[in-house]
């Protein structure tokens, strides 16, 4: 009776922690390089020292607050059980990836590794909410694809555009997520500056304590959807033209290589903290950004938009200005871009927005280590 009643308890438990995900509009727009005709914006003394104030808010904020909901994150060290999949039938235990996550029980508790052998997986893979403790291990990721095409104006199962959020090759709902060594790719063609419609996301990740190691995301436009949940990148290979890392997720990339392909003006992040209560931001340490066309190093989808770059190199390609506000000037009192010690000839900090800043040591601290994830309570690589 009191296993039962243990079980009960830890389903409940379970089914809050994974029922965090849901679906957010379409959000690209059209870049805009100059401010609207006859607004220009200002910034005095007070404005500084309203963005000082909060920034400090914000680093106290982070230093005393555990993320998770349930105070500490505990992941599945070992493994239950490995599957494999393969592109011939007789190499492995199923041919698609989606065949082997169906096969998994609705309410998955254990760590499962599937393991992926090399070639192309042409399919669209969804793991669902309650099928956490999820492995996914290629076997390169210069050998291991699973690609699609979907956009954002691909008709859905009821003849409407998807949208965005459904236009991931590779979606994720689950926690305790890890993917290694494993190319996700949206094969959209890369479009015309300012087309409408052409989101194609090659990973979707809505849930809590993912991490990714090795890994590459291709696409075009909205490549990586770091939707919601706290997040580690290590070591993997990002590219897009627009908006390619974009979301409202708690992140951390760490010797990550950030590559542009757009042909004209591109921007790498779009992060979309939408209110001061929320802990949420994206941290990039010891990346390198290069590529093609100018770029931006983000636009503040959300009024309270929060990236910093650390240790980074960038490319020439940095348009000195740094940032946009996407057409907003009031989001200049209340986003925070930084900075800390980047070099390379576009991290140049002379000729950046007067509302981003340089970071000193005290104020870079909270970003760029594990802890500005709670990474210590659930990584286990």
């Amino acid at each position: 009776m009191s296993n039962c009643r243990c079980n009960s308890v830890h389903l409940f438990v379970l089914t809050i922690l994974l029922l965090n995900s849901g679906q957010t509009l379409c959000h690209t727009k059209g870049l805009r390089t100059r401010n609207p005709r006859g607004v220009q914006p200002m910034m005095n003394a007070s404005r500084v020292q309203f963005s000082e104030q909060q920034f400090m808010k914000w680093v106290s904020f982070v230093g005393s607050l555990k993320h998770s909901v349930f105070k500490a994150a505990k992941n599945k060290i070992f493994p239950s059980y490995t599957l494999i999949v393969a592109k011939n039938p007789s190499a492995g235990d199923f041919t698609t990836i989606q065949e082997a996550i169906d096969s998994l029980p609705f309410i998955n508790l254990v760590r499962v590794i599937i393991k992926i052998r090399a070639g192309v997986y042409k399919e669209k893979v969804n793991i669902p909410p309650l099928k956490s403790f999820i492995t996914i291990e290629g076997a390169g990721a210069d050998n291991t694809i699973v690609q699609w095409g979907d956009t954002a104006q691909t008709p859905g199962a009821r003849g409407q555009p998807m949208g965005t959020y459904s236009s991931a090759t590779f979606a994720v709902n689950s926690p305790f997520f890890v993917a290694k060594n494993i190319t996700f790719k949206n094969t959209a063609p890369l479009p015309a500056p300012g087309a409408m419609g052409k989101q194609a996301v090659a990973l979707r990740i809505s849930a809590d304590t993912a991490a990714f190691l090795g890994c590459k995301f291709l696409g075009a436009q909205d490549t990586l959807y770091d939707h919601v949940g706290r997040h580690y990148y290590k070591d993997c290979y990002i590219e897009g033209s627009v908006d390619f890392i974009f979301g409202n997720g708690l992140s951390l990339f760490e010797g990550c290589h950030v590559h542009a392909i757009a042909q004209f003006t591109g921007a790498l992040t779009a992060q979309g903290r939408s209110s001061l209560l929320e802990d949420t931001g994206f941290s990039f340490v010891n990346c390198k950004v290069t590529g093609s066309g100018a770029l931006y190093l983000g636009r503040a989808w959300g009024p309270f938009s929060r990236v910093v770059f650390a240790y980074t190199y960038m490319d020439g390609i940095i348009i000195p200005k740094g940032w946009y506000n996407w057409g907003d000037p009031n989001r200049e009192l209340t986003v925070f871009y930084g900075q800390y010690k980047c070099t390379g000839p576009g991290a140049r900090f002379a000729g950046r927005v007067s509302w981003s800043r340089e970071l000193t040591d005290s104020e870079a601290k909270p970003f760029t280590s594990l802890t500005f994830i709670d990474g210590s309570e659930w990584i286990k690589m």
